[in-house]
């Protein structure tokens, strides 16, 4: 089990993922955020998603685990949203 164990997945979340018959997007969503909040910081999350996607969603691109990536790629590299508070009035 070791050796197939991904850099950016080192406890195996995203791989179990795709390894569970029947998941569900909820559940995918779930792990998903388990992961995000244990992963590595270097290199940043967008590499790390986009890596993790060639990996393991590239033959499985209809696995709800494989549009959880593609999501949280996206999402990684939207532009900032409004900001608030003291900072947005000084500019």
């Amino acid at each position: 089990m070791a050796q197939d164990v991904h850099p950016y997945d080192p406890r195996g979340l995203i791989r179990e993922a795709y390894r569970i018959e029947g998941i569900t997007p909820d559940q995918v969503r779930v792990i998903f955020l388990d992961w995000a909040l244990s992963r590595p910081d270097d290199p940043g999350e967008s590499v790390q998603i986009a890596a993790l996607l060639a990996a393991y969603g590239e033959t499985l691109p209809d696995h709800p685990m494989s549009q959880v990536l593609r999501d949280g790629l996206a999402g990684a590299k939207a532009p900032g949203g409004r900001r608030g508070g003291r900072k947005a009035r000084l500019g």
